[in-house]
């Protein structure tokens, strides 16, 4: 096993794109998909809407000179129709050796096995699964008109988040969603010194942090931004349980309920986590968005 700071698993529909071969299975069956793949296994698949984020990742390990960052391969392929995935990764030069194939079922039940930090997909059910696992995971919004091999590589690596659901847990929201933004803000001010409990993205941004400790200061090439839609006096908390944690953000933007797509352009996110649907929707067209149905907001009414 190698020494690695960061592991992140990706479904092949998401590094890769896969709507027209998807398109046959749910039109023909499963026969007419593995024929179908079978006779393109020689013809390059596309990237997908994964695949800039991905570059960027395993760019890190070119910086370090050392494998710090893995990226591996959860797939519902199997292994005889999961063969042009990986000679397009052969391709692509994506520093991948690791894959599940299996073959129609959900890959989710790797994600502890292989140490994930992080699950990425298209598929919605495999996220919700994998979050049951007290994995980090995101589906990955489909982006309108995006150019999916147009990031520079060299350029930073930046990643921003929702803070409630998402990095920390889903309470102050819950007061948010029952009682309304008064007594959410009253809550906040009054448990300004206690610090909030974590969400399903903590223990990953703890690993991009200890992945960026890595590097002088300065010359990380990863940044993190935590882009919320709370305002002061809610901001006390947030600070003091990202203290209380030990860890640290490199940007902070309290919106105040500001809409948050023009300041995920500013940043220049290369991907931004969000546990709100509707902000999922509002980015999307512009960034690399991916919904984390986790917390209040996404239980069923």
């Amino acid at each position: 096993m190698t020494d690695t700071a960061l592991t992140i698993a990706i479904s092949s529909t998401a590094l890769f794109d896969l709507s027209e071969s998807d398109d046959i299975y749910r039109d023909e069956g499963l026969e007419a998909y593995r024929q179908y793949q079978i006779e393109h296994e020689d013809i390059l698949l596309s990237p997908g809407e994964g695949f800039p984020l991905v570059k960027k990742l395993l760019n890190i390990n070119k910086l370090l000179n050392k494998t710090k960052v893995e990226v591996l391969l959860l797939s519902r392929n199997s292994a005889d129709t999961g063969l042009r995935v990986f000679n397009s990764i052969r391709h692509f030069e994506l520093d991948i050796t690791r894959a599940a194939f299996c073959g129609g079922l959900s890959p989710y039940r790797y994600v502890r096995a292989f140490n994930c930090d992080l699950f990425l997909s298209t598929d919605a059910e495999d996220v919700r699964q994998a979050l049951d696992e007290n994995v980090a995971a995101a589906r990955l919004l489909a982006q309108a008109n995006s150019n999916r091999t147009s990031n520079v590589v060299d350029e930073p690596l930046r990643l921003a988040f929702d803070g409630d659901s998402v990095l920390f847990s889903d309470e102050a929201e819950r007061v948010y969603q029952e009682d309304g933004l008064d007594a959410f803000s009253e809550s906040e001010k009054e448990q300004a010194q206690t610090p909030l409990g974590g969400g399903p993205f903590k223990s990953f941004l703890g690993a991009l942090h200890q992945l960026q400790q890595g590097f002088p200061e300065g010359s990380s090439p990863l940044r993190t931004a935590l882009v919320t839609a709370r305002g002061a006096p809610a901001h006390e908390r947030v600070i003091r349980t990202l203290r209380a944690w030990d860890i640290r953000l490199d940007e902070s933007l309290f919106l105040g309920g500001i809409d948050k797509t023009e300041f995920l352009r500013a940043f220049e996110a290369d991907i931004f986590f969000d546990d709100q649907s509707a902000h999922c929707e509002r980015a999307a067209p512009h960034i690399a968005t991916a919904h984390v149905p986790h917390g209040v907001a996404n239980e069923p009414d």
